[in-house]
Parts: C-alpha cells; sequence; structure tokens
C-alpha cells in the first residue's frame, strides 16, 4: 500500500516536471532600428534610450545607421527583414523614398513604426514623435510676446521634411494676426537643403545681406547655432532674438550666454522609451490604445503618439531640462 502510494507521488512529480519542462518558451521579441545618421546630438541619445527600453521590456535590438544614404537604409532593412526581424523602427532618411521599406516589411508580415519624421504615401502601421505643430507655436509665441513688433526671419528645417512644414504652419498660426495688424512682417521665408550649422550661417547671412531682423526663429538648434555665427560677424549677437529647438548643449550654453532667447525641449528619453514601447506591443499583438491622433502621409491616416514639447529659456531652461529629461 505504502510503495503503491510512494510510487503515485512520485509518477505525479515527474508529470508535472514533465509538463513544465515542455512548455515552451515565450519567444524575445526582436526589434530593428534604423536610424538616418548621427550628425546631430540628440539621435545617439535617442538610439541608447531605445535600446535600454526594449531590452528592460525583455526584447532585443539591432540598430543600423544610414548615414544619410537612403538606398543603403533599404539594404538595411532588406538585411533585418532576412534575419527574420519582428518590428522596423525607422527613422528615415528621405521620406518618400522609405515608402519602399514599408513594402518590403507588409510583405514579409514585418510591423513598422515611423520614428520622428513620417514616412510619406506608404502603408505606416503607427508613427510616434513630438507635436510638431506646437514646436512652432511655442517658438512664435516667445518671439511675439518679446518682440510686440518688429521683423522677423524663418530659417525652417530641410525641405525634404514634412517637420519643417509643420513647424511652419505653427509659427504662422500665431504670427498671422499681428502680420495682419502690422505689428509683425516676416522678412525672410526659406527652408534649407538640410538640418545642419552651415545650413543656419548661409541662410542668416544672405537673409542679414538685404533685412534688418530683431528676431530669427530656426527650425532647429543647429540651424540657430549658424545663424547666431552670422550674427556675430554683423556684430548682432545677442541684439537678435534667436529661437531653435531640441535645447542641446550648445543651445543651453547660447541661452545662458544671452546668445540665444530660446529653444523647444523634447524630451529624447519620452519618445524613445514610448517607441520601445509601442514596438514590444506590436511584436507581442497588444493594443496601442495610447495611439490616440492621426496624421496624413498621403495615402492613410496613420494612428500616432504625439509627445508635447515645452519652452524654455534663460529663466526656466535648468528647471525645465533637470526634472523632464536627461
Amino acid at each position: 500500500m505504502r510503495s503503491s502510494l510512494f510510487l503515485s507521488i512520485i509518477m505525479l512529480i515527474a508529470g508535472s516536471i514533465l509538463i513544465q519542462t515542455c512548455k515552451p518558451r515565450e519567444k524575445v521579441p526582436f526589434i530593428g532600428l534604423l536610424m538616418d545618421q548621427y550628425n546631430v546630438e540628440r539621435w545617439a541619445k535617442d538610439t541608447t534610450y531605445f535600446i535600454r527600453h526594449v531590452n528592460k521590456l525583455g526584447g532585443r535590438v539591432v540598430c543600423l545607421s544610414a548615414n544619410g544614404d537612403p538606398a543603403k537604409q533599404l539594404e538595411q532593412a532588406k538585411e533585418l527583414i532576412n534575419e527574420k526581424v519582428d518590428i522596423l523602427v525607422v527613422l528615415p532618411v528621405d521620406l518618400l523614398k522609405a515608402a519602399d521599406i514599408v513594402v518590403l516589411a507588409k510583405k514579409a508580415s514585418v510591423g513598422l513604426i515611423s520614428y520622428d519624421r513620417l514616412i510619406q504615401g506608404a502603408d505606416v502601421d503607427y508613427y510616434i514623435s513630438f507635436d510638431n505643430v506646437k514646436v512652432g507655436e511655442l517658438q512664435a509665441d516667445y518671439i511675439k510676446n518679446r518682440l510686440q513688433k518688429g521683423n522677423v526671419a524663418l530659417i525652417g528645417g530641410a525641405y525634404t521634411d514634412k517637420n519643417s512644414f509643420l513647424l511652419q504652419f505653427g509659427q504662422m498660426g500665431i504670427f498671422q494676426p499681428y502680420i495682419e495688424r502690422g505689428d509683425i512682417r516676416i522678412v525672410y521665408n526659406k527652408l534649407v537643403k538640410s538640418w545642419t550649422f552651415k545650413e543656419g550661417y548661409e541662410a542668416a547671412k544672405e537673409c542679414l545681406r538685404y533685412n534688418r531682423v530683431d528676431a530669427i526663429i530656426a527650425g532647429n538648434d543647429l540651424l540657430a547655432s549658424g545663424a547666431i555665427k552670422a550674427l556675430e560677424e554683423k556684430g548682432l549677437t545677442g541684439k537678435v532674438l534667436v529661437a531653435g529647438q531640441d535645447a542641446d548643449s550648445q543651445a543651453r550654453e547660447n541661452i545662458v550666454k544671452g546668445w540665444q532667447a530660446m529653444s523647444v525641449y523634447k524630451s529624447i528619453e519620452d519618445l524613445a522609451s514610448n517607441a520601445a514601447r509601442m514596438a514590444m506591443d506590436m511584436a507581442r499583438s497588444n493594443s496601442i490604445y495610447y495611439a490616440t491622433f492621426t496624421v496624413d502621409n498621403g495615402l492613410k491616416l496613420v494612428p500616432a503618439l504625439l509627445i508635447d514639447p515645452v519652452s524654455v529659456n534663460k529663466g526656466n531652461i535648468g528647471m525645465e531640462i533637470n526634472t523632464m529629461g536627461k
């Protein structure tokens, strides 16, 4: 009797172990991150935060940079798809050419998130970025309040990037009533080839050659730094209000020195961590209930998560940067 009972217990334990041993392990989600290039300070931070948060959530990441070459980015997408990536997160080099990446991903049943820049004319699954219209509004609102009346120059971002037009839309929405009253005059308005110091410098030089300006709104802080260099050559450093966005380290230094009036701070960790969360939820077939916006990319209204930016200046930059971001 005892031996029979003992044998039954042993068999139950063995069966339990066998059932637990045979239970399949959960697949580790494989996320591919395709970056444009690392010509701007913030992109390294995006990459670091994204990888860190995917790892925390139990996934793994392979990150590749195209060094500004759209053809190379397409080849990198093919490479990751062939390696059986579950989700692609793409910061596109070229918003139109990146549509080919989306086509490849769809054929392979790979989900795709357009990161910070929206791929145009393609069946993108999700888009995550900052509210770029709000960025433009914050820039223009600050300049309008400081200036009240005067001449404003707009040095926009890259004309190949839809975000440049969203920034301008936000700026003009704030300025339009003041333009109509004659308080604000837009004396220069140009989109540049790329988001670089050189482009900002050349555009500002061109503007200052023909116009008297009281304020310059630049598409980002690299462009703003270029504009500050052009102002310095004219002896106008600190005399013309300059606005930018990103609140990078050089911009923060310029703001403290009084050479730049303001920037728009965007929490890179918020963006990257939410992108990581979204990619992992897609890989695990979870609901993306937090993509509460839609943005038109020319083919469809893409479900989107848009994160609010914050205006920073000499009075609040320390508090905002220290409490809201890294």
